[in-house]
């Protein structure tokens, strides 16, 4: 539970531009706020050299996983499980923002303003993560890939459950079903901050917080939809002939909770650069690790549900999927994993989250953000790797190339876009009391 108070007292005070030392937004004016909340909302130098540093890492952590790659002589197939599992997990931090401002507008949020700029400028890597997919898409689309044997057209017509299949599970398909979920993903995360960045300079910021609102609904529909096939085809495919129908709700969870972890930690990087240090409060981070607690909970909750119906039906063709992955029990291979899932991304946080302390204060709450950011990461690990036929996980050195890489050019996107524009939008009708912000 939440209040927004400070309404009253903040019109007595001396009015102040809420841009602050950071400048204007794209040339225009910004709202007037309480003095209390004039801040830094530019990233400035500290941009370019994230972006310079980021793109650095990312680009040598590809080169790297790329070699170490063509060195196994696998057919890439090490690699490119290596490079999905990494894949994966960028993408739902990606997604997960598009989700988290879609939301915002769908409910009218409040708390959130402060903070949505930032959530804006993560969702609008979704070119960039179009162009990430190549090394996985490009495979398929040519019938290729060592890893999704269904793109392969001989071994698609000499298995007979694949043959069946072959009307969705087929290159031309996969391509065109690509294009409309990150065309969607693109132009929704464009959308939204045009429009808000056009709300920055507007005589009637209201009318377009409204257009936000109104597109929030069809649009969260559509990412739903896009976000759950992704799912499928990319993940749930790896392993064709299993399936389960609670597989998109899985994946979504890892979004949110990502999203959340990612933006608080972003949030607290611009503190340490003086970047909206007045505006976003221990309030806002209260409120993100809140979330990130809920969806510990969630994601235990679809994770079970999707196990234990799987497990009770008792079909071979179903259980086989989670057999493979508690190969071992729980003290060695996969099985080992798979406690280290159940007891570190759910039992351990949980509590470790739970008290209201923790996720006031900033360096225990980065601390289980990072924790959790990690444990997403042996989620995707888990789902993936062990359709490679690995009979423990095969950890190795490509896969952190892989996972540093992905971040690095993911965060190196983010530097770029966001080096130029304010971090907060201001002139949001809701600002300031997004900027007075309580919890209870």
């Amino acid at each position: 539970m939440a209040t927004e108070k400070g309404n009253k007292d903040s019109d007595k005070q001396p009015k102040k531009s809420a841009g602050g030392s950071g400048g204007k937004s794209g040339g225009g004016a910004s709202v007037s706020a309480p003095e209390y909340a004039a801040d830094n909302i530019r990233l400035g130098a500290a941009g370019q050299s994230l972006f310079t540093k980021a793109a650095a890492v990312g680009a040598l952590g590809i080169a790297a996983a790329v070699g170490l790659g063509s060195a196994a002589g696998d057919d890439f197939k090490r690699f490119s499980l290596s490079y999905v599992a990494a894949y994966m997990w960028v993408l739902a931090l990606a997604l997960g923002a598009l989700f988290w401002v879609t939301l915002q507008h769908l409910v009218n949020a409040h708390w959130s303003i402060v903070l949505r700029r930032v959530g804006e400028l993560i969702a609008s890597q979704a070119p960039l993560m179009a162009l990430l997919a190549l090394p996985v898409v490009v495979p398929i689309f040519t019938g290729h890939s060592s890893i999704y044997i269904w793109s392969n057209h001989e071994a698609a017509e000499h298995n007979h459950l694949l043959h069946h299949k072959a009307a969705y599970l087929n290159p031309t398909f996969f391509l065109i079903r690509f294009v409309v979920y990150f065309g969607f993903w693109t132009l929704l995360a464009r959308y939204f901050l045009k429009s808000s960045l056009a709300q920055d300079v507007s005589k009637e910021p209201a009318v377009i917080m409204g257009k936000m609102r109104a597109a929030a609904g069809p649009a969260m529909i559509g990412f739903a939809l896009t976000m759950t096939f992704c799912a499928i085809d990319l993940l749930m495919s790896l392993d064709p002939l299993w399936f389960s129908t609670i597989f998109g709700v899985y994946y979504l969870a890892s979004c949110i909770q990502g999203n959340n972890a990612f933006v608080a930690l972003t949030a607290m990087w611009l503190h340490k650069r003086g970047v909206l240090k007045k505006s976003v409060t221990t309030e806002h981070f209260h409120d993100l690790g809140k979330m990130v607690f809920a969806f510990t909970v969630f994601w235990a909750y679809v994770g079970f549900s999707q196990f234990m119906l799987i497990w009770y039906a008792n079909i071979p063709e179903e259980t086989g999927w989670f057999k493979e992955r508690f190969a071992g029990g729980w003290g060695e291979g996969w099985g080992l994993l798979s406690a280290v899932l159940l007891f570190g991304h759910f039992v351990i946080p949980f509590f470790g989250l739970l008290s209201r302390h923790i996720k006031r204060r900033r360096p225990t709450l980065a601390f289980w953000c990072i924790w959790q950011l990690v444990m997403i990461y042996l989620d995707m690990y888990w789902l993936v790797m062990p359709t490679g036929g690995y009979h423990a996980p095969p950890y190795a050195l490509i896969d952190l190339c892989c996972m540093v890489g992905v971040l690095g050019v993911f965060i190196a996107g983010i530097a770029f876009r966001a080096k130029s524009l304010n971090l907060m939008p201001t002139n949001d009708p809701r600002l300031e009391k997004s900027l007075a912000f309580t919890n209870i």
